[in-house]
């Protein structure tokens, strides 16, 4: 067996939707990804979202109806911000837009966590999480022990 070396980072997140031009409208504008690159061909369609020029997030117009979350694959995806102040602010852009959110306000990831944050849904019904390590102490807790991000 060949020994590896390198550590293994995420590179970026590929994620199947029903209408590529309303998938990339929310992830540009709720969420402030930059495109980078986009096919259009009729049954190749499909964008590149970054920031700064980075690749984080590929839309691949594929799928045929919502995120169910009882399927194997994607249980969610978690952004990390700064600060609790920038979670407040995506919150507050986010609920300005409409965004199906799992929770009021921003919760705690577990009873007594200092982490946490915001819980809300794509235009597909896909989970997404923008939490930070600390700020969130006293907030209140959906799933008690359990991670709140489990369960939404």
């Amino acid at each position: 067996m060949t020994t590896v070396t390198s550590t293994l980072r995420t590179g970026h997140i590929g994620l199947n939707v029903t209408d590529l031009g309303r998938s990339l409208g929310f992830y540009r504008d709720a969420l402030g990804y930059e495109l980078l690159g986009e096919g259009a061909e009729a049954d190749r369609r499909f964008a590149f979202l970054g920031q700064d020029g980075v690749l984080a997030l590929t839309l691949w117009e594929q799928a045929d109806g919502p995120f169910a979350p009882a399927s194997a694959g994607l249980h969610h995806l978690a952004l990390s911000a700064g600060t609790i102040e920038e979670v407040r602010a995506y919150e507050e852009r986010l609920r300005a837009l409409g965004v199906d959110f799992a929770h009021e306000g921003i919760v705690a990831h577990r009873e007594g966590a200092a982490s946490g944050g915001i819980f809300f849904h794509d235009p597909d019904g896909t989970r997404l999480e923008i939490s930070v390590p600390t700020g969130a102490e006293g907030a209140p807790a959906p799933s008690g022990t359990a991670p709140t991000c489990g369960f939404f």
